[in-house]
C-alpha cells in the first residue's frame, strides 16, 4: 500500500481487537519515531500491550480494546502543535500501510505512570490509538473542495488533488477548519505558491489539524510542484 492509498483507505477506528502488534510492525513504527525525534523537538513514544490508557472516566468516545498507542509529545516552540500534527499523521499513514488502524485522541485518554517519559520542558499534545480494528471504520460527511479552497478549473490538477486529499484527513470532531489557497506561480522556479491556514473553532485543535492536512496535501499534490507561502 502506498501512502496515497493509505490516505484514501484510512478511517478513524475506536474499537480494537486484543491482538498484539507484530515485531515487524513495531520495528517499522519505532524506526519512524526515531527519525521524528532525531531533530530534538519531539519526543514521540510507542506504547504496546498497555490496556489502561483508554479506559476509565476519561475514555469517552467509545474507545475499546486499545492496548497500543503513540504518545505525541515534545518541546514547546514555534509551530510546535502544527508540526506535531504533521509528524503524527506520518505515523498514522505508516500504520495504515502496515495493516493497522488508528485514531487521534486529544482528550479521551489518561496518562499511565511508567508508560512514557518527559523532559521538564516537554508536554503531551495527544495520543494516537493503533492496532487491529474491529472494523475498518466508516467515512463521514465532508466539506467540498470549494468550501475549503479557492480552487477553479483553471488551476493545476495537482492543487485539486492536494485539496481532495486534505479533505480525507482526520480533524478534531471532523470540523475541517482549514483552508488552502492557490496564490499563483513563482516567477523564478515556475512552482505554484500555496497558502494553508486554519479557521476559528470553539473545539480547538486547529493547529494540530493544520499540520495533519498539510501532510495530506503535500503527498497528493507532489512537493516538487509547489512551495508554501512563507
Amino acid at each position: 500500500m502506498t501512502l496515497q492509498e493509505a490516505i484514501r483507505q484510512r478511517h478513524s477506528v475506536r474499537r480494537y481487537r486484543k491482538e498484539p502488534l507484530s515485531p515487524e510492525q513495531v520495528d517499522a513504527l519505532q524506526k519512524k519515531i526515531s527519525e521524528i525525534n532525531a531533530g530534538g523537538a519531539f519526543h514521540f513514544q510507542l506504547v504496546t500491550g498497555e490496556p489502561k490508557a483508554f479506559t476509565g472516566l476519561f475514555a469517552y468516545g467509545k474507545f475499546s480494546g486499545v492496548e497500543n498507542y503513540i504518545v505525541v509529545a515534545g518541546r514547546r516552540g514555534h509551530d510546535f502543535e502544527e508540526r506535531a500534527g504533521y509528524h503524527g499523521e506520518e505515523l498514522v499513514l505508516l500504520a495504515q500501510t502496515l495493516g493497522l488502524n488508528t485514531c487521534w485522541a486529544g482528550l479521551s485518554y489518561r496518562k499511565i505512570d511508567g508508560t512514557f517519559s518527559l523532559e521538564k520542558d516537554e508536554k503531551i499534545l495527544a495520543y494516537i490509538a493503533l492496532g487491529y480494528g474491529e472494523t475498518q471504520g466508516v467515512d463521514h460527511k465532508r466539506k467540498t473542495v470549494t468550501q475549503v479552497s479557492n480552487y477553479t478549473p483553471s488551476m493545476p490538477d495537482w492543487f485539486l488533488r492536494g485539496v481532495k486529499a486534505a479533505l480525507l484527513a482526520p480533524t478534531a470532531v471532523n470540523q475541517q477548519k482549514f483552508r488552502f489557497d492557490w496564490l499563483g506561480t513563482d516567477a523564478e522556479t515556475g512552482r505554484g505558491i500555496v497558502s494553508a491556514s486554519r479557521q476559528f473553532s470553539l473545539v480547538g485543535y486547529t493547529r494540530i489539524d493544520l499540520g495533519i492536512v498539510r501532510l495530506h496535501f503535500e503527498l497528493a499534490a507532489g512537493p516538487s510542484n509547489f512551495v508554501w507561502q512563507s
